[in-house]
């Protein structure tokens, strides 16, 4: 009875010394597993392919916010509507000509057509992003109403509009959330960069540094190795032109079109 009572304790020892090594080799492998951050293939049509890799730890909500949009197939079939050589190329705008801002329907099953923006991730807005604006760099676009002084509105205003750097631009560092960096096609990149345009002088009505034919983005994916980065915090858009009638009580819209034909 003895034997048979020790046997059973020596089995419990061993069965309680096998599950604490389980979680204590569990506890090792999270704590030493390197976990990859994510890879967007982009497709551009006729061009060929741009791989990118975003930085979720400099910039975690407009990461989350591009893995989101993309999930969603939103910028499938967009265009690259703003290209200049050895600075950088946009797109992501619905609109295709930069006015566009992307929506809650956009973004998610239940959401609705109120468009929305993200805070920006970059130091002049206290976010600590110590990412450079080097060749091959992405970043979020966005508007920029300090000269009205509505600076916070203009770095809270990117939605779904980014551009990749072909050259260093150290002037966007701290102003702008960049958030990851071509590793495959900047070849690509570079040849979109130099794509024909309506014109490049600054002193007509309409055309600067738009193409001619503006390059498409066939497809866009992401591979997140498993990890799920959740949707975006957004809040509601800026909406200059209803500031400007609340404010001033004339449509801006207005205002410069009689401002041209005078």
């Amino acid at each position: 009875m003895k034997k048979t009572k020790l046997i059973i304790m020596i089995l419990l020892c061993i069965i309680l010394l096998g599950a604490i090594g389980y979680v204590i080799y569990g506890i090792y492998q999270n704590a030493t597993m390197e976990v990859k951050n994510p890879i967007v293939t982009m497709n551009v049509k006729d061009m060929g392919t741009v791989k990118i890799e975003l930085y979720p730890e400099q910039a975690p909500n407009t990461v989350a916010n591009f893995i989101a949009l993309i999930q969603r197939g939103f910028y499938n079939g967009l265009t690259f509507h703003r290209t200049i050589p050895d600075f950088m190329i946009q797109g992501g705008d619905k609109n295709g000509d930069g006015t566009g801002s992307p929506t809650l329907k956009d973004l998610k099953d239940d959401g609705d057509d109120t468009a929305y923006s993200i805070n920006g991730e970059f130091i002049a807005n206290k976010v600590n992003n110590t990412i450079h604006h080097e060749r091959g760099v992405i970043s979020m676009a966005r508007a920029d109403y300090s000269s009205i002084g509505l600076t916070e509105e203009g770095y809270n205003s990117a939605g779904s509009q980014f551009f990749i750097t072909t050259a260093e631009q150290t002037s966007l560092d701290g102003l702008y959330a960049a958030f990851g960096k071509v590793i495959e096609g900047m070849e690509v990149v570079d040849a979109i960069s130099n794509v024909e345009v309506v014109t490049r002088d600054e002193t007509a009505e309409e055309g600067l540094d738009k193409p001619v034919n503006p390059p498409v983005i066939e497809s866009m994916t992401v591979e997140t190795f498993g990890v799920d980065y959740g949707l975006p915090e957004t809040h509601k858009a800026f909406n200059y032109s209803e500031w400007f009638y609340e404010t001033y009580g004339i449509d801006p819209n207005t205002l410069a079109g009689s401002t041209e034909e005078e």
